[in-house]
């Protein structure tokens, strides 16, 4: 049969296709046939469809810059952290932020009485009082214990407060946490650059300055603190870095410098106090207003009672008995004296020391209060009120050591000006005793006669000058005596001329006036000038027998912790100016001013003292100077600009005031004579009171000198001493129609011969 050709026509199932397994998709379309998806018809109209695009383009464009910027901040702020990291040191070496040490100044019994610098101690948390630990947390930062070193409530709460009350959001409150205010104390990790800065004070200040730059940078430095340091280190270095006021760095000096007691030992009321002080320690210390500082602590504590540091039994008896400052820290005495013996050491020990310095001193807090209210109490009962009337007064033992010091009526201000060491004034007639103390030791006696009345004294040039007295009367011949007593200026100027101005000149200056003395006629009314330390010091030369004294208040001075002292006394005893004759005869003469002279409103009863009032011719300055046995004690009164003085003279107030601090210090101490020689040189005199003086010796009766010398002067025949007590006539050689010269150690009455020499010369000339 033959094979068909051509193509087949199929009729069905191709026998190949119907050997293979088809599995239709479910949902009946053929594989292989690629259908496209309907969209859903859009709606809204394209103003819509544009905005909508434009947001959804804009946030993902902030969105992906956003955590781009918190990448690359987080990267910044860990690679500053990580820097600031690697230069902090111990903790133990951020204590003591200070670039000065301090001094601390102890008084003649050894107490604590002025501070100068920043005061310091190291205080750490575990041995704090706990109170003062959650009063600080209380105040500056409730949340220090459950931050990294910021904290965004505190930040947004403190410009929320600012923009409130009208100020800028970084201006007033800041939010800081004590992490970050560490971060400020430490000024960034920045060190003084001496080049860059004037000084540390200007330093420190630019480390407080609070721009947004400066805040910018407190938070990796922050970051890096709360790394490398315990919470506990943290508040160390803040407890010891903080100024408290009053010249106290940390916690531990503020609580000695103004309770007396250390940090651990605080009531819940002082802990108050002291947190209060961080916000403004210098406007809220208690030195400058216990009640301000009280009102402050007071908020303090109620914050530490909705914290639930106190409960309510604790709070309500912290605020019944609010802190109270020290006995010293609220006598604030003793400022001038303290600025002055900062003065008189070497700056490298005191106003520049970078060690912490002690220096005991011979001031004695006692006295200075004394004499503090009894220039008080006349200023009070004699000045007007407003008076701008200026005053200064200085205490101090006869061998130089100052006990007092008032540089002006304000005695509460350290730094002020002091006029009692920096005020050069004339010193009027209160000089008139250096011209009778050379007189004395060129031979005068106390008896001898000298003419009060009209003098002319030739001046170079053709000029001459005409003294008066202030009273305008003249008394004749007067005795030394009673031309002292009634501070006579033409009687005095013949006295000086006679025994010679340098002679006056050297005196005075070997005295301790060492300022410029005039060397024209007027250097015996006191035409010179002089600081009232230096004619106190002068006076006290007198008064133990004419050997000069240099005042001073250093006694010994120690860096703190040393054994040894550094420096010992800076003055005291020194060379011998006149004899004790005419020191002894100076005295008697100078009780006579106090006794019936120009200076009675200074007496003391019947205590024996000696002194000399001072009026310039101008009434600019008025003086009274003197001594007991016990204290020297001179007082100076005026105006700062010079103005004359109404009605006052230093027989007047200054001698009132004198006679009023005089009072206040001698009171409970025994009346002892002073030790002076008659007018004839006979004897030494102990006088009693202003009563009639009567002639004994000084030393007990078993000394034979002593026992000699009271045999010779009471057994001197008395006639004798009435035919020597006459005297001679002085004249100034340079008088216009005075008479002749008279040489010098010359005298009539009391020379080498008197019979207190004589009985010297007999009892020593075997030696």
């Amino acid at each position: 049969m033959k094979r068909p050709t051509g193509t087949p026509k199929r009729t069905g199932r191709s026998p190949v296709a119907d050997k293979r397994s088809f599995s239709r998709p479910p949902d009946g379309k053929k594989p292989g046939v690629k259908r496209h998806k309907l969209r859903p018809p859009r709606r809204g109209n394209a103003v819509v469809r544009a905005i909508v695009g434009t947001i959804t383009l804009i946030w993902r464009i902030v969105w992906g810059s956003l955590w781009r910027l918190a990448m690359v901040m987080f990267l910044i702020v860990g690679a500053a952290s990580a820097y600031y990291y690697s230069g902090l040191p111990d903790p133990e070496d951020l204590f003591d932020a200070r670039a000065r040490g301090s001094v601390t100044m102890l008084d003649r019994e050894g107490r604590v009485f002025a501070w100068r610098g920043e005061t310091f101690g190291t205080v750490t948390s575990d041995k704090i009082a706990p109170v003062l630990r959650e009063a600080v947390v209380a105040t500056e930062d409730r949340r220090f214990y459950g931050h990294l070193g910021l904290s965004p409530r505190g930040i947004a709460s403190a410009i929320k407060i600012n923009l409130a009350e009208g100020r800028g959001p970084l201006e007033g409150n800041g939010g800081s946490t004590i992490t970050q205010q560490v971060a400020k104390l430490l000024c960034l990790g920045e060190t003084f650059d001496p080049i860059r800065w004037k000084n540390e004070a200007e330093f420190e200040a630019d480390c407080r300055v609070g721009s947004l730059w400066r805040k910018v940078k407190e938070v990796p430095f922050a970051f890096a603190l709360e790394a490398k340091y315990s919470k506990d280190d943290i508040l160390n270095i803040y407890m010891n870095r903080s100024y408290l006021g009053a010249g106290a760095r940390g916690f531990e000096a503020a609580s000695q410098r103004y309770f007396n007691k250390p940090a651990t030992d605080v009531t819940p009321a002082e802990a108050a106090m002291l947190a209060g002080l961080l916000k403004a320690p210098s406007y809220y210390a208690p030195t400058a207003n216990l009640q301000r500082a009280q009102d402050r602590a007071d908020v303090i504590l109620r914050l530490m009672h909705e914290q639930g540091y106190l409960d309510d039994t604790e709070l309500a008896n912290a605020e019944a008995h609010p802190a109270v400052l020290s006995r010293a820290a609220s006598a604030r005495a003793g400022g001038y004296f303290a600025d002055w013996v900062m003065e008189t050491g070497p700056g490298f020990l005191t106003s520049e020391t970078t060690e912490d310095v002690t220096i005991k001193t011979t001031f004695d807090q006692q006295i200075q209060r004394a004499a503090e209210r009894a220039v008080k109490r006349i200023f009070d009962e004699k000045v007007k009120d407003g008076s701008k009337a200026q005053v200064a007064v200085v205490v101090m033992s006869a061998d130089g050591a100052v006990r007092a010091m008032i540089g002006g009526r304000d005695t509460t201000v350290n730094g002020a000006f002091n006029r009692a060491i920096q005020a050069k004034r004339q010193t009027g007639s209160s000089f008139k005793p250096f011209v009778y103390a050379a007189a004395l030791e060129a031979g005068h006696s106390p008896s001898d006669t000298v003419n009060d009345g009209p003098l002319t004294i030739r001046m170079p040039g053709g000029r001459s000058w005409s003294p008066k007295n202030y009273t305008r009367r003249y008394y004749g011949p007067v005795s030394l005596t009673d031309a002292l007593k009634r501070s006579l200026n033409t009687a005095t100027i013949r006295v000086q001329e006679s025994v010679g101005r340098d002679a006056v000149r050297r005196v005075a200056h070997d005295f301790g006036i060492v300022s410029n003395l005039t060397t024209s006629p007027s250097l015996g009314l006191g035409a010179s000038e002089a600081t009232l330390l230096e004619l106190t010091g002068a006076y006290a030369g007198i008064r133990n027998g004419g050997t000069s004294v240099a005042p001073y208040g250093l006694q010994e001075l120690r860096i703190k912790g040393d054994d040894q002292p550094l420096m010992g006394q800076t003055g005291g005893m020194g060379e011998r100016v006149i004899s004790q004759r005419a020191a002894g005869q100076l005295i008697y003469m100078m009780q006579q001013v106090i006794g019936s002279g120009t200076g009675t409103r200074a007496q003391l009863g019947e205590r024996p003292a000696a002194g000399k009032t001072g009026t310039t011719s101008s009434y600019r300055d008025a003086w009274f100077v003197g001594f007991t046995e016990q204290y020297v004690t001179g007082v100076w009164m005026g105006y700062d600009d010079n103005t004359p003085l109404k009605g006052v003279t230093g027989g007047g107030l200054p001698a009132e005031i004198w006679q009023a601090v005089m009072g206040e210090i001698h009171e409970g101490l025994p009346v002892l004579p002073l030790s002076t020689v008659s007018p004839d040189g006979s004897g030494i005199i102990m006088s009693q009171g202003q009563g009639t003086p009567k002639v004994v010796t000084s030393g007990s009766a078993d000394d034979p000198l002593a026992a000699a010398l009271a045999g010779v002067m009471n057994g001197v025949d008395n006639q004798q001493r009435a035919a020597q007590s006459g005297g001679q006539v002085i004249t100034a050689p340079t008088e216009v129609g005075g008479g002749a010269p008279r040489t010098p150690g010359a005298s009539t009455s009391a020379s080498s011969d008197d019979a207190l020499s004589r009985a010297l010369d007999g009892i020593l000339g075997g030696n």
